[in-house]
């Protein structure tokens, strides 16, 4: 695509590794209960497992209506994520403002249906009540070479959908090489992607710190061009607030401290949650306490 030779891969994977190496090194000074109250506000709090029931949806909603009841010195999430099914369930009972509503659509995981079906999920989710969605770009499609198809759909699931936001999902273990990661994160953002996300979670390695830097960069590069600001979701692999930390570090070295809130940034996780208020209320109260509220 002609899209492609405005911007050119600009580093190589050595180069890419000194500067994750560099951005752990900057993450180890970052365990600080401020820093992790942060990285709790950008979580979508997610449950995509293929036995989700109803009542989940339900139980995320009530757990987030309660969470700054139970714990005030600690922000709320930002998004809860689920299934389609399960989008107007979580609507009708999440009472909390500023907490947004994610599905993932478009035959997640494997992005192998039809454009139309596509489509038709992902505005009916919005219907539902969906503030986001997270979509996989066609994988297949992708790695033979196909990239205006790609494109197309993208552009043709963010018009079908109107305001709300637009998650492309790179599935970036499936893409390895850094040059396929930086293309699809430039042709992502220049199809109308508001977010590039790094992972399903059913694909491993999910997000790692090197794909991170990579779309870091490519997010940086567009926007000098363009002058978009487009938002950045590492998904997949987080458990520890160690984790979080890293992609923080990553995000603050390359594109500052406008991204450092939920608006520009998310985290999909579930574990990472209850460990982060863990360690929160560990450095707050010196209460080494299990967590198990999510």
């Amino acid at each position: 695509m002609n899209i492609l030779q405005r911007y050119p891969v600009p580093f190589t994977k050595t180069e890419v590794s000194k500067k994750v190496s560099e951005a752990k090194v900057l993450a180890q000074n970052m365990f600080t209960a401020a820093n992790l109250k942060l990285a709790f506000s950008l979580i979508d709090l997610t449950t995509l497992n293929a036995t989700d029931q109803k009542e989940k949806g339900k139980l995320f909603a009530d757990n987030v209506n309660s969470f700054q009841k139970d714990y005030p010195n600690i922000p709320n999430v930002g998004a809860i994520c689920v299934y389609p099914p399960l989008v107007k369930t979580v609507a009708q009972n999440l009472k909390t403002k500023n907490v947004g509503i994610a599905s993932v659509g478009a035959g997640f995981p494997s992005s192998q249906t039809y454009i139309d079906v596509k489509v038709l999920e992902c505005k009916k989710a919005v219907a539902d009540g969906a503030t986001d969605i997270d979509i996989v770009i066609s994988l297949g499609t992708w790695l033979a070479g196909d990239y205006q198809t790609v494109f197309d759909e993208i552009k043709t699931i963010k018009k079908a959908i109107g305001n709300a936001h637009l998650k492309v999902i790179l599935e970036t273990g499936a893409l390895q090489s850094v040059e396929n990661i930086w293309n699809a994160s430039i042709i992502s953002m220049a199809a109308g992607a508001d977010f590039i996300k790094t992972s399903t979670g059913k694909m491993q390695p999910a997000a790692t710190p090197e794909a991170i830097y990579i779309m870091c960069e490519a997010i940086k590069v567009f926007q000098n061009e363009t002058g978009k600001k487009i938002a950045l979701k590492p998904a997949g692999g987080m458990v520890e607030s160690k984790d979080a930390l890293v992609y923080l570090s990553i995000v603050k070295m390359v594109l500052g401290k406008a991204w450092m809130n939920n608006k520009m940034f998310r985290l999909g996780a579930s574990r990472l949650a209850n460990n982060l208020v863990k360690d929160i209320t560990k450095l707050e109260t010196g209460k080494d306490i299990e967590v198990k509220y999510f």
